[in-house]
Formats: structure tokens, C-alpha cells, sequence
């Protein structure tokens, strides 16, 4: 009976650690005329409905924040300057875009 609960408890302690690993962030961006469009989401594929993305100066001054809307795609107006942009989910490494990747 012990080897039984021994093995049971194993196999939950096994699942719950499968069921712990931190999908990170991920970001697409693309511009659209003046506009930027980023997609936000996780590794696993869900997305970031209402997650905050924010777009920075080099000096790291914010210029700009957006929710991501139910498509989980935040939008910006182009802004002036060198700039990153920065989805922080919470993890050690938020994803980033610099603006010389359009």
C-alpha cells in the first residue's frame, strides 16, 4: 500500500510540474502606414488579450502604452525617434522589437 501512495504521489508531483512551466512572452510587430501593429502572445500559442505593451526611447522614457485588443494585437501611432517596444508578461525576459526591425 506505501509503494502505491509513494507512486500516486509522484505521478501528481510529476503532472503538476508539467503543468508549472512558464510559456514566455512573444511579440510581432509590423508598421502599417504611420501605425504599428503588435501582436503579443505566449509560447504555448495563447494569446494576450488585454496585456500591456509599451513602447520606449532608447533613454528608456515610456512615449507610448497600448492594451492588446481581443485579437491580442496592441496598436501605436509611429513615434518619433529611435524606440523599442516591450511586451512584459511578467517573466525574467520580456519580449522586445527595436524600431530597426520594421
Amino acid at each position: 500500500m506505501t509503494k502505491q501512495l509513494i507512486r500516486a504521489g509522484l505521478a501528481l508531483l510529476a503532472m503538476a510540474s508539467f503543468s508549472a512551466w512558464a510559456h514566455y512572452p512573444v511579440m510581432d510587430c509590423s508598421r502599417e502606414g504611420e501605425k504599428i501593429a503588435c501582436q503579443v502572445g505566449f509560447s504555448d500559442g495563447t494569446l494576450a488579450q488585454g496585456q500591456e505593451v509599451v513602447i520606449y526611447s532608447y533613454d528608456d522614457e515610456e512615449l507610448a502604452r497600448s492594451a492588446a485588443d481581443g485579437s491580442s494585437v496592441a496598436r501605436f501611432n509611429w513615434p518619433k525617434g529611435e524606440f523599442y517596444i516591450q511586451f512584459d508578461a511578467g517573466h525574467e525576459d520580456p519580449a522586445e522589437f527595436d524600431y530597426v526591425e520594421f
